[in-house]
């Protein structure tokens, strides 16, 4: 009885020190690697075309240029998938596919010119239209932005992980000038593009395991 005791007592203090070990090794890991989240910046944007019709039918012509940085020198990102998604007071209209590409330690790479072209029918709310028409009328459009929808791997070291989806990278709140679409320098306003940081989140978790069921 006495020397079953024992034994369940030495068990378990062997369990704890395992789960001890394993906890501790993990966070001196995860603190030797402390992966910075990928920074994006949207570089310059312009409109040569951005026309709603009376049918509610969205004519654009949309360029963005963007920078995606990788801050860390023990990873390397390996993009598999990667969309552009376009939206306007909450309406997504335009989607390009980007070439798959790989991002070696503290390396920054440029994506573009994403160009937006063609014609959505969108729905705005009547305050959205007067906001729509005032900006048309400054030459000066607000509330344009563009998601990153990204499929990842990464690799640390010999370590290298499964395909996972990051969360959505976000790129809100754009203040886009129409510009002369024979001269796409010249603004049709005073007002030029202020470069503008975007939101990566948490870069390498995975949006589909954090959602849940």
């Amino acid at each position: 009885m006495c020397f079953s005791f024992r034994c369940f007592v030495c068990l378990y203090c062997t369990i704890y020190t395992v789960i001890f070990f394993f906890v501790a090794f993990t966070t001196v890991l995860w603190i030797v690697i402390s992966p910075s989240s990928v920074k994006f910046h949207i570089t310059d944007a312009t409109l040569t075309e951005f026309n709603i019709t009376n049918n509610d039918t969205l004519y654009y012509n949309f360029k963005v240029n963007v920078t995606a940085r990788n801050p860390n020198d023990n990873i390397i990102v390996y993009y598999r998938q990667i969309t552009a998604i376009a939206w306007y007071k909450d309406n997504d209209f335009g989607y390009v596919s980007l070439t798959p590409f790989d991002q070696g330690h503290k390396n920054t790479t440029f994506l573009g010119p994403i160009v937006f072209k063609g014609n959505r029918t969108i729905k705005l709310g009547h305050q959205q239209i007067e906001e729509y028409f005032e900006e048309t009328r400054l030459g000066i459009y607000n509330d344009l932005a563009v998601d990153f929808d990204v499929h990842i791997k990464a690799k640390f070291g010999r370590f290298k992980s499964g395909r996972f989806n990051p969360p959505m990278v976000q790129c809100r709140r754009l203040r886009v000038p129409l510009v002369s679409a024979s001269n796409s320098t010249r603004s049709l306003s005073s007002f030029s593009f202020s470069e503008t940081r975007c939101s990566s989140g948490s870069f390498f978790t995975d949006r589909n395991v954090n959602a849940g069921p």
